[in-house]
């Protein structure tokens, strides 16, 4: 049997408006530029954001201030499921599938809710794993979890962490949602739209795994 293993923000839902209005509202709570202190969040974890852009403030309180605003976005902001998203998830068998992403379980929940799709069986987040993207760990946590060997499980991922993560993990790894490959990659499609009809050739075993980018 074959898994799916997907990234959620960037890869299954556009949230990156979300995202920059979050950091921009608590960017501007502290005073400081949001445009730099976004740039930064893309790359960091939270933590180690706060150490870079706010070093002498207290990082549990900007932790908390983060955490009510991403609360406050789920209830209230607006999210779009990327094409192809909601036909690939239904045409899946709930257990083939799993989401691994640096965000929190509720808050995945509460934006597939708001969006349309298909509530996954498995959720890998931030509290699951004691290291997050680059590290492996989240996709390997996500495939023991299945009962499934790495190089039975696809990736399918939009950041360079992400698909760093997955190639680390031994997984084959899919780009999506970006004009260029990612680094790595072993096949590269501009949309997640366009990958579809190839994710459920693979996850029903008809289509064998590239081994370089495409």
């Amino acid at each position: 049997m074959k898994y799916i293993l997907f990234d959620v923000d960037g890869t299954l839902i556009d949230a990156v408006s979300n995202q920059r209005r979050v950091w921009a509202t608590w960017a501007q709570r502290y005073g400081l530029d949001a445009d730099e202190v976004y740039r930064v969040a893309l790359r960091t974890r939270p933590i180690e954001t706060f150490a870079q852009v706010a070093p002498d403030r207290d990082p549990h309180e900007c932790l908390a201030l983060l955490h009510e605003l991403e609360d406050e976005d789920v209830r209230s902001g607006v999210y779009t499921a990327f094409d192809g998203a909601s036909e690939l998830l239904h045409a899946l068998p709930p257990e083939s599938w799993a989401l691994v992403t640096s965000n929190y379980e509720h808050r995945v929940r509460g934006r597939f809710q708001r969006t349309g799709l298909p509530m996954p069986g498995l959720i890998v987040d931030a509290a699951a794993v004691e290291e997050g993207k680059p590290s492996p760990l989240p996709y390997l946590r996500a495939a023991a979890r299945l009962g499934a060997e790495p190089a039975d499980c696809l990736v399918i991922e939009d950041a360079p962490s992400g698909v760093l993560s997955g190639l680390r993990a031994g997984m084959t790894v899919w780009g999506v949602n970006a004009t260029d490959a990612v680094d790595g990659v072993h096949r590269h499609f501009g949309t997640l739209n366009e990958a579809v009809p190839h994710v459920l050739a693979y996850a029903s075993g008809h289509l064998r795994a590239p081994s370089s980018t495409a």
